[in-house]
């Protein structure tokens, strides 16, 4: 599945904008070339769901902003993964043949496919979302990538996370976990969950999955097994799962503590983390700066933004009967949202409302 939107900008001249996909192809009559070129970028999503849709619309948010700004066209095709390896590769070697002047991918396991298409080219490849790309071989130090490979992480403050559980829950004695055991994006969020409840004498019970049936089914069974509270980092599988499972755990009295603002806004009691939209703009941002302004990839450090947001579905947090109040002295902010599919989705409902 894929999209292609282009934003281009002139000086001067008479202009006509047709839509295409979610973006705009805009095209202009007398001068219609911008000074500074044009740029193909392939945008490849690992999944589509709420948490990567978030940073794709973002990403090309800044590079219409960015195009504007510096006088040049960035063409960007959207490519959606579907959790898929055999359609990743199929795009990674479609971008690689036409020649893509940059390559984004959104997720770790989209940027290890990505990366290795272009080990023997000189296209740049600028990631988002990626937890840890050193332990996932992207980059060899987050300062010096030492490649064409660099980008953004949404690495997770685990501890700060489990402060906020054992705040809300001083007494507690069981903590479910739940995620997909083959996503790198979450191995060290689980192993730093499991330090954290050992060293605090919290049993932890762990269930996976690797599909939404797979996940629903662990889900119920940490429900089953009485957990007081669960935890799930910034994984593509249970986030696509998140509309099929919140309410379960709502109405067992269980919140569910989770990576990213995303879940929550999918029915989780909680997320913690990034900005997923602050991560899109910082992409697009970096995105620009190699491709115009000459940057070299491969001394561009990994930006990792500053964790602290706890975003809380008030509805949920109803429905379990939380008290929160505690958070906004834990936390940088502390963001009320309620239950909607896509952020889009969210401020619509918001406008209406007013």
């Amino acid at each position: 599945m894929m999209k292609k939107s282009s934003f281009a900008v002139v000086s001067a001249g008479l202009m006509a904008v047709s839509m295409a996909g979610s973006g705009a192809s805009v095209a202009f009559a007398g001068e219609t070339e911008a000074a500074g070129g044009s740029y193909d970028i392939g945008i490849v999503k690992f999944v589509d769901d709420a948490s990567l849709n978030q940073i794709e619309a973002n990403i090309e948010k800044e590079l219409d902003k960015k195009a504007a700004e510096l006088g040049v066209t960035f063409n960007y095709t959207e490519y959606d993964g579907q959790a898929d390896s055999t359609t990743l590769n199929q795009f990674a070697s479609k971008l690689v043949d036409e020649q893509a002047d940059c390559i984004v991918p959104i997720a770790t396991p989209a940027a290890v496919i990505m990366q290795a298409a272009t080990e023997d080219t000189d296209i740049p490849v600028v990631f988002s979302a990626v937890t840890d790309p050193v332990s996932a071989g992207l980059v060899e130090s987050l300062d010096a990538p030492g490649a064409n490979v660099t980008g953004t992480s949404d690495a997770l403050d685990t501890e700060a996370v489990f402060n906020l559980i054992t705040a809300a829950n001083p007494t507690i004695k069981k903590v479910g976990l739940l995620y997909n055991k083959s996503e790198d994006s979450s191995k060290k969020a689980i192993e730093d969950a499991k330090a954290y409840c050992e060293e605090k004498g919290i049993e932890v019970v762990e269930k996976t999955g690797t599909t939404n049936d797979e996940v629903i089914q662990a889900a119920q069974a940490l429900i089953g097994e009485g957990v007081e509270a669960c935890f799930t980092p910034t994984d593509n599988t249970v986030m696509t799962a998140e509309l099929s499972i919140y309410e379960d755990f709502a109405d067992a009295g269980i919140p569910q503590y989770c990576g990213a603002d995303s879940f929550a806004l999918n029915g989780a009691f909680c997320g913690y983390g990034v900005n997923y939209a602050e991560l899109g703009l910082a992409t697009g941002d970096m995105i620009a700066d190699i491709l115009v302004n000459g940057a070299d990839t491969a001394s561009t450090p990994v930006k990792t933004l500053d964790n602290g947001i706890a975003t809380v579905n008030t509805e949920t947090a109803e429905a379990i009967g939380l008290d929160y109040s505690m958070f906004k002295d834990m936390c940088e902010d502390v963001v009320e949202i309620t239950t909607a599919k896509e952020f889009s989705d969210a401020t619509e409902a918001a406008t209406e409302a007013e």
